[in-house]
């Protein structure tokens, strides 16, 4: 069976970004406008500096008592964040996820930002598949280990 590309996977059309010096509340207010759960930070010259996802927002600002209205997005962004070409493998994305623990994949080429992935992209039988390269991976690293 062909394996599709992450780029296959995400629905074509607007990437959300944002600037950093934005606040954490316009930030949220575009997320739940595009029902998106992340946004990427970029610089005027749309380059990738950051991602913000929910879990940003819940750990990194409501949970430490942040002012949304004064708290910019570079203070609570992920930097530089892991990104994959467009012609990563959905199951190879998946992996490279749960094995960061995050669920949001910028996709980018020649410093173009194509899309982001997500673990909800992803078809059942790819998670599957993601699972299975993971087991394999683990007992390789054991066998090497011992």
């Amino acid at each position: 069976m062909i394996e599709r590309t992450v780029m296959q996977s995400v629905a074509q059309g607007h990437v959300l970004t944002i600037l950093p010096e934005a606040s954490s509340y316009e930030a949220a207010c575009a997320m739940t406008k595009a029902r998106c759960g992340s946004v990427l930070i970029v610089d005027g010259a749309g380059a990738m500096l950051g991602i913000l996802t929910e879990r940003d927002l819940m750990t990194k600002l409501v949970a430490q008592g942040r002012n949304p209205d004064t708290t910019p997005v570079q203070d609570i962004m992920t930097h530089n964040p892991q990104f994959v070409g467009p012609e990563t493998t959905v199951s190879d994305a998946v992996l490279i996820m749960k094995r960061h623990n995050f669920r949001h994949l910028p996709i980018v080429s020649a410093a173009r930002i194509l899309g982001v992935f997500s673990l909800r992209d992803a078809m059942p039988r790819e998670l599957v598949e993601a699972e299975h390269m993971a087991d394999l991976i683990d007992q390789q690293s054991t066998n090497v280990l011992s």
